[in-house]
């Protein structure tokens, strides 16, 4: 028996990461939940990569931001959302 699955024609192994994809309603909610409350630096996500585990993990790659500088660099914004309770960051890596 296989431990993969496929996943828009890809091979991926199961408890592995997805690849980069755009967001979708549902991640950028988890995203917004898990972000609320953070101020300084401003992070928009642009792609998100996901692991099935007990829960999710989450990598947003984002633009990063700290108004009103103007300058912008690219950083990996990690989230879990728990099968029960509200998602939260696990660290913020700048690339």
């Amino acid at each position: 028996m296989s431990t993969n699955t496929a996943l828009n024609d890809k091979e991926v192994i199961v408890g592995g990461w997805s690849p980069y994809h755009p967001l979708t309603v549902e991640d950028k909610v988890v995203f917004d939940e898990a972000m609320k409350g953070f101020v300084g630096v401003k992070y928009t996500p642009n792609t998100v990569s996901t692991q099935v585990v007990a829960g999710t993990n989450y990598r947003f790659k984002c633009t990063a931001s700290m108004p009103p500088a103007l300058v912008v660099w690219e950083a990996i914004v990690e989230i879990f959302q728990p099968l029960n309770g509200a998602p939260y960051v696990t660290g913020i890596v700048r690339l």
